[in-house]
Parts: structure tokens; C-alpha cells; sequence
């Protein structure tokens, strides 16, 4: 019998916690449960009176595998990028040309070693570090290699479209796929002002990642705070 129903014949028996599912909706509600991401757990323990020569072979891909992955990681250019000064200013010159205020934090502090920005010298383009926030759910995310030319639209869909965004993310972030899209505003804090007087930019979400930075001080990677008109509380944007 289905594990999480109890009622039909199960048909489907999950790879990582190994419990048996009669259908697709089940298999997406112990997922919820159990928070198992449905992936098989290749680095599991397994005696030597179990170890069969299938996994034997399991254990030769997944060495195969950290080997690709490496291999990858060894001729990506953006993991070996410099973080002397010479890049940090180019980047910062660049992101002048675009009328935006790039500023960076000394070597040692969380954001200046997790931004991943870079920019592409072939397509002359920035790929952001981006961070959404959604104040509503207690939720965030990180997106690496977000292209400037990306709408915020675009960028939002897997999370909070109804029909395009991930099952697992749309149930956490349920308050806003099930709100009207005009009432989802996109916020961005605005830098250096005194903590008494934080106020926020808010975002058109039907342009441009690069058209909606223009203008504005950066510190480092944007974070977008993503929320509900109704429900934004004290989030005061300027000129209001």
C-alpha cells in the first residue's frame, strides 16, 4: 500500500528514503513531509554483507562523476578569478558605464566572498549575484549568473508562477501563487541612509534586471525583497 495515502496500491518507491507512493501527488506530499529532495543518497553506508557488485558499479560513477564535476570546476574561469583590486575596480567600472553605484567589502566579510558576479567580456554583459528575499514566508533564495538582460518577471517564475514555478518552492511560497500578480511588488533597500529612515526602491518587474540597477548605489550583489501590497507592513518606499 501507498505510504502516504494508505489506500491504493503503491507503484513508485522513492530512490533517497525509499518509501512506496501510489501516484504522482503522493509522491509530491511525502516530498513536503519528509523534506527528501527524491534523490538517491549515493554516499549512504552500506555493510560488507550487503555490498553487491551493483554497488560496486554505483560507487565507480559516482567517482566518475566527482571527477567530471572537478574536471569542470578546474576550467571555469569565474572560479579562479582574480580578487585583487584590479578586478574588483574593473568591475566597478563597468558597472559605472550602466549608471550604477557597484561598491565592494573588504576581503574577509560573508558577501564580498559569496558574490559571484561577474562580467563577460565576449558578450559585454553582466552576470549578477542575485538574492531574493520573501519577508512573507521567512524565505531565501540564491541565483548565480543571473544575465542583465533577464526581466524581473522572468526571474521570478520558478518560484512564484502557479504553473511554471518548482512544486516543493510553490508550497513554501503558497501565500504568494495564490495572491493576484498585481499584488506581488518588488523592493530593493536603499543604501546608506540611517537605520531610523530605511526606505526601499521598488522595482518595475517587467524590465530589465540591468534597467532597474541604473541609478542606484549596490553593495556588492542586489537583494530583491519580494512582497505582497496588502501585506508589506512597514517596508516604506520612497516617495511614499
Amino acid at each position: 500500500r501507498c505510504e502516504t495515502c494508505s489506500e491504493e496500491e503503491a507503484k513508485y518507491r522513492c530512490p533517497r528514503c525509499m518509501k512506496y507512493s501510489c501516484s504522482l501527488l503522493c509522491v509530491k506530499k511525502h516530498k513536503l513531509a519528509l523534506s527528501c529532495n527524491g534523490i538517491r543518497d549515493k554516499t549512504s553506508f552500506i555493510s560488507v554483507n550487503e555490498f553487491t557488485d551493483l554497488n560496486l558499479l554505483s560507487d565507480y560513477r559516482f567517482l566518475e562523476d566527482v571527477g567530471r564535476t572537478a574536471d569542470a570546476a578546474a576550467r571555469d574561469l569565474s572560479v579562479h578569478r582574480p580578487t585583487t583590486n584590479k578586478f574588483i575596480n574593473y568591475l566597478r567600472n563597468r558597472a559605472r558605464r550602466h549608471n550604477i553605484n557597484l561598491k565592494t567589502l573588504p576581503i574577509g566579510f560573508t558577501k564580498r566572498r559569496e558574490n559571484s558576479t561577474i562580467f563577460n567580456k565576449k558578450e559585454q554583459k553582466f552576470y549578477w549575484h542575485l538574492k531574493l528575499v520573501f519577508p512573507h514566508c521567512h524565505a531565501e533564495y540564491t541565483l548565480k549568473r543571473v544575465p542583465e538582460d533577464k526581466t524581473l518577471t522572468d526571474i521570478l517564475k520558478p518560484y512564484i508562477d502557479p504553473v511554471e514555478s518548482d512544486p516543493v518552492v510553490c508550497q513554501r511560497l503558497k501565500i504568494y501563487t495564490m495572491s493576484p500578480q498585481s499584488d506581488v511588488r518588488i523592493l530593493m533597500k536603499i543604501e546608506n541612509r540611517k537605520q531610523n529612515s530605511i526606505r526601499y526602491n521598488e522595482l518595475d518587474a517587467s524590465r530589465s534586471l540591468l534597467e532597474n540597477l541604473k541609478n542606484k548605489v549596490i553593495i556588492e550583489y542586489p537583494t530583491l525583497f519580494v512582497v505582497l501590497k496588502k501585506l508589506k507592513n512597514d517596508m516604506v518606499v520612497l516617495g511614499q
